[in-house]
């Protein structure tokens, strides 16, 4: 993406950004027993009333959703640990793909897209409370030390 920024003459370069929800418990098992669970309430409540009037959940306006349900289409599971079901039950809508694993798996995760040259992540959980403290307890410490190690060790990047 810069290299083409770069060949259409922008100096200013574009940031990549990556938004997704974590779902996160002590065991994989229990990590996607928590993560069906989720679908399942996303799919009891589209049943009764539109998630949103703004966002068609099958024909979105916004080329990012279009996208992000073309990804779906491909599979369940991409990379380490990036879900999609939850994307494809809301059409797409804002934050909705998942990261599902543990606090280990879910960690590398965004160290994976790091090092593709991501530098914004953004995370918000289903239950935002909980997996607010999670992630924070869990997830971004560990982030941040292979942060600091991969730019120590790359210090042009």
């Amino acid at each position: 993406m810069k290299e083409a920024a770069k060949a259409a003459g922008r100096t200013d370069m574009p940031r990549i950004q990556v938004a997704f929800r974590p779902i996160i418990a002590p065991t994989e098992e229990l990590a996607w027993e928590k993560a069906h669970r989720t679908l399942a309430r996303i799919k009891v409540r589209k049943s009764g009333t539109p998630l949103s009037r703004r966002h068609s959940l099958k024909n979105p306006e916004n080329t990012g959703s279009r996208r992000l349900l073309a990804v779906a289409a491909e599979g369940e599971r991409h990379d380490r640990a990036l879900w999609t079901p939850t994307a494809a039950e809301t059409g797409g809508a804002g934050n909705s793909t998942a990261l599902v694993g543990t606090p280990e798996t879910v960690a590398q995760a965004p160290l994976d897209y790091y090092d593709l040259g991501v530098e914004i992540l953004s995370a918000r959980g289903y239950d935002l409370l909980d997996d607010a403290i999670d992630f924070g307890r869990h997830v971004i410490p560990v982030v941040r030390e292979e942060v600091a190690k991969r730019d120590a060790a790359n210090p042009a990047a």
